[in-house]
């Protein structure tokens, strides 16, 4: 008998593995960063977890599948890796061989990809358990008994989405049993390079950099006390906007600067202007794999950089290039020892009576510059018209007050705003994503 409209069915598979190699090692610099994240977030942890779809491409039975997916943990040994607390500091556990539990869902009626989709989001709302479990759970969805795509939550103690498009790069050869090149560099391998003392150096002039901000910016990044917050307390709310990606390409090309750049510049105006500031300070999320060898390594590189910008009243054009010069900035030192930033910012806490709360994000997840998918010509009043806003997500404490996120669609501008509402009520955030787009199509005219 067919499952029900709607009705999944599920069972279960192994994957045993075997990799080259097995180890211990301190964790790199990105491991770090996602380890100290990990624990402030407490119960909201699952905030850092990566849901992820791959599609099973051609025409593949359940061995096959399970086969690519067995190669592809042989391959990155991130895959294989547990995380746990020593006297020594926290350690990375590369195991040589194991098992990977999967289930096996049909999907009945539904279709496969949204499901897959769904799926995805439902695995990554549980924590892991970092010292005992491996760091991705999976579940194959069948469309009547064949396999049709794989749902994943991966920890972010393992991968960054520069290392889940690297995934997703292999998989299509991986399911036709192709012959890959070794992956080479590994996260043991990042962790034995950020020793040696050209990468101690790099990290010391970042926290003097850092040092030299944390020094002279304001203790909070609001002024106002934190009032009665809704529950959930952290929201995210986001919105579509083509007009916001037609208009900040029109931009970028005008004034020579990214795409990023522009909506960096647009989200820190409209930052300071809530925070009653003409300075906005902000963390900016960076891939940090300018290095060849990380570029290709499946793991967490990213780490956070210190922005500054001085908003230019009435000039867009001045505040953008600055932004965009300030970011670079950032970028140049946004990789450093974690833990050896910690100490710097607890020290100039100690000496300004508290640390400066740095508690407001931006984040591009786009891989690409642009948007590949938007109208070459339109009328961006017109387009304002198609924008449209909404609550995507809630969390009882992810220790953010904002937290800008530029998605990777590519046929609209995506961008989200994550907000505590003990500082920020929801109709602010909103407020606060259409601030940035009338700011950008004002300018693009």
């Amino acid at each position: 008998m067919s499952p029900a409209a709607g009705e999944m069915v599920a069972g279960q598979a192994t994957v045993a593995f075997s990799g080259d190699r097995e180890g211990v090692a301190a964790l790199t610099w990105g491991q770090r960063l996602m380890w100290r994240a990990v624990h402030l977030m407490g119960d909201s942890q699952s905030f850092l977890n990566c849901p992820w779809v791959l599609p099973v491409y051609g025409r593949r039975d359940l061995a096959t599948v399970l086969g690519a997916l067995r190669v592809l943990l042989e391959r990155h040994e991130s895959l294989r890796t547990t995380f746990a607390a020593t006297p020594d500091g926290p350690v990375q556990r590369v195991a040589r061989g194991g098992e990977l539990a999967v289930t096996v869902v049909e999907a009945g009626e539904d279709r496969a990809l949204p499901a897959a989709d769904r799926i995805a989001g439902e695995l990554a709302r549980t924590v892991f358990d970092h010292g005992h479990d491996l760091p991705l759970r999976c579940t194959v969805v069948t469309k009547d008994g064949r396999p049709r795509a794989l749902a994943f939550s991966f920890s972010h103690l393992a991968v960054d989405f520069q290392a889940l498009g690297l995934i997703s790069a292999e998989w299509r050869g991986l399911l036709r049993g192709d012959e890959l090149p070794p992956p080479g560099w590994q996260p043991l391998d990042q962790a034995e390079l950020e020793r040696e003392e050209s990468f101690q150096a790099r990290s010391s002039r970042s926290i003097r950099y850092w040092r030299s901000v944390l020094e002279e910016v304001p203790l909070e990044v609001f002024d106002h006390p934190p009032g009665e917050a809704e529950d959930p307390r952290f929201i995210e709310v986001g919105m579509e906007s083509v007009a916001l990606a037609v208009a900040a390409e029109r931009l970028a090309a005008r004034w020579a600067v990214s795409t990023t750049s522009v909506l960096l510049a647009a989200c820190a105006v409209v930052l300071a202007g809530v925070s009653g500031r003409s300075r906005a300070v902000m963390q900016l999320v960076h891939s940090n794999r300018r290095d060849p060898r990380t570029r290709g390594m499946v793991g967490t590189v990213g780490q956070d950089g210190l922005f500054v910008l001085d908003v230019s009243p009435g000039d867009f054009a001045a505040t953008c290039l600055n932004a965009h010069r300030n970011a670079l900035a950032a970028y140049r030192n946004a990789h450093y020892d974690p833990f050896e930033m910690q100490a710097m910012r607890e020290e100039v806490g100690r000496r300004r009576g508290r640390e400066p709360d740095l508690d407001a994000f931006f984040n591009d997840r786009r891989a690409a510059i642009g948007w590949p998918a938007l109208p070459r010509s339109a009328d961006l009043a017109a387009l304002t018209e198609r924008t449209r806003t909404y609550v995507t997500d809630a969390w009882p404490g992810v220790r953010f007050k904002v937290f800008f996120t530029v998605g990777t669609a590519t046929d609209t501008g995506a961008l989200s705003l994550i907000v505590d509402t003990a500082y920020l009520r929801r109709d602010t955030a909103r407020a606060m994503l259409l601030g940035v787009e009338e700011l950008l199509v004002g300018s693009g005219v």
